[in-house]
């Protein structure tokens, strides 16, 4: 995986598909490297060149203690941009990801096509900051398994719990949890969560005049549906689709629908 140094980081990319169609940029979400998307690159790399960043604090890209903000989060993906001769990208954000999405639209606009912000917040209320509280005290004190457990309680649907063989697939993942070859120090997720919790772009939104689609899962209990239509509301040209029966997850959980809803989308916008 290659590295640029942008922003006072190294940060480590990968690039998927053809290198002469049209850039797409993926940001992850907070304890989330970018080989996280890889489900979804199957589909997206058919169509775009795929940009995948290891964001600050995760991965292989730097972990530099301290809090982090999305408006440095953001930078660090203008810089690889910059680095990478793109002068404008479509943009998918996911969760944390969406909300360096939104400050890249805001403080970069001329770098940011069309935009999709999956399970995003402009803002946060105070049961979303107990609930980053509580997962930076849950790394602090629980084994890789039990982390990854309460991780999966917040992210997957019950339609999904009470599905046996994703069950399965959730006990074989906290299982093998402490198999990461490059699992994430608590200061990386400490930095991370410090950025989500002071994100507060709502009175900014309307300044992304791009085009962008809002998506997310109705039964998301991590960043529930009145995150999305604040969202919604706030970006003027911002359309929404929420899946029915789906958590924070939710392109797990309905992937073949994602992805193929998302790269029609995009294609179109």
């Amino acid at each position: 995986m290659p590295v640029v140094e942008t922003n006072g980081i190294r940060m480590f990319y990968e690039e998927r598909g053809n290198l002469t169609s049209e850039p797409l940029l993926l940001i992850m979400g907070i304890t989330a490297s970018g080989s996280v998307w890889e489900p979804h690159l199957a589909e997206f790399e058919k169509h775009f060149r795929c940009i995948v960043g290891d964001n600050r604090g995760v991965g292989q890209s730097d972990k530099p203690a301290g809090a982090y903000s999305t408006d440095e989060m953001a930078d660090d993906y203008a810089g690889l941009l910059d680095k990478l001769s793109i002068k404008k990208a479509k943009v998918i954000g996911c969760s944390m990801g969406s909300t360096i999405a939104q400050k890249l639209a805001i403080r970069h606009p001329e770098k940011v096509d069309s935009i999709v912000l999956m399970c995003p917040w402009a803002r946060c209320d105070n049961a979303a900051k107990g609930i980053f509280q509580h997962i930076m005290a849950c790394k602090a004190h629980l084994n890789p398994e039990e982390f990854t457990r309460y991780i999966q309680l917040l992210i997957y649907s019950k339609a999904s719990w009470d599905d046996e063989k994703v069950a399965a697939d959730l006990a074989e993942g906290r299982k093998n949890a402490h198999l990461d070859p490059n699992p994430q120090p608590l200061h990386g997720l400490v930095g991370q969560a410090h950025a989500c919790i002071n994100h507060n772009a709502l009175a900014d939104l309307h300044k992304i005049t791009q085009k962008t689609l809002v998506i997310g899962g109705k039964e998301d209990i991590f960043t529930p549906v009145w995150m999305a239509d604040e969202v919604t509301n706030a970006i003027p040209n911002a359309e929404l689709f929420l899946y029915e029966k789906a958590g924070h997850i939710f392109h797990f959980e309905n992937l073949e629908d994602f992805n193929i809803r998302v790269s029609d989308w995009l294609l179109n916008n």
